[in-house]
């Protein structure tokens, strides 16, 4: 699903080059659930935008479900997110003056899908939010917010999610509550999950581990809980 070979990534300052990514490879099969754990600034956001194709590298590449989106112009590799990836972040990134139904709607209709409005009810439906429909992101607790919002990231079938902190914004216990949703949808639907966190306990549910300091990605190493049936 993800192939990415020799990449790093440096950005140009006034009197020097700052690199935040050195020699990094990677592959992570279709249906795997792999973390990505770091502190803050060690590079892992950076890494997930490059790995979804929201930037590119300057050098090396990122194959994702055999386009290399490295070498693809911002048009091509906004088309291919539109069709092949999902997205959940920290900041839920939910539009304001949408309810929870048409928040989930929107790239269903964006994308042309029949029966966008039956779709995402049933999705919210899955996620707890059934009775939750027409309320607004102020409406709804962060909890909530983020159950809207990975509804919204399952809901056009992609064939990776990429999760940025997905629980950041979270106490402990709503926090594990949305782990274990990702967990389920990533199993059921076959859905390749990528995720980059600090909380060494949820990237412990993911069937792969990987550590990143200082822009180099580490070997990974299997967790006790690891998820199986990965297809390759």
């Amino acid at each position: 699903m993800l192939k990415v070979t020799d990449l790093s990534h440096r950005v140009s300052l006034e009197t020097d080059t700052l690199t935040i990514l050195q020699g990094v490879n990677l592959e992570i099969n279709r249906g795997e659930s792999v973390a990505i754990v770091g502190r803050s600034g060690s590079g892992k956001t950076t890494l997930l935008g490059l790995l979804a194709g929201l930037d590119t590298p300057t050098e090396g590449t990122v194959e994702l479900d055999g386009a290399m989106i490295s070498q693809l112009g911002e048009d091509e590799r906004a088309q291919l997110r539109s069709r092949r990836v999902g997205f959940v972040f920290q900041s839920f990134q939910l539009l304001p003056a949408l309810t929870a139904l048409e928040n989930v709607m929107l790239p269903l209709e964006l994308s042309g899908s029949t029966g966008p409005e039956a779709k995402a009810k049933e999705l919210l439906e899955r996620v707890g939010l059934g009775e939750r429909l027409y309320h607004t992101p102020r409406q709804l607790s962060g909890g909530e917010q983020q159950r809207v919002a990975i509804a919204r990231a399952f809901a056009s079938e992609p064939a990776v999610l990429f999760a940025d902190e997905p629980t950041g914004n979270l106490d402990n216990r709503t926090g594990h509550d949305v782990s274990d949703l990702l967990m389920t949808l990533n199993r059921e639907q076959g859905t390749t999950l990528v995720m980059v966190t600090h909380d060494e306990r949820l990237a412990a549910r993911c069937g792969r581990q990987f550590s990143i300091e200082a822009g180099v990605l580490t070997e990974p190493a299997r967790s006790a809980e690891a998820e199986t049936g990965a297809v390759n």
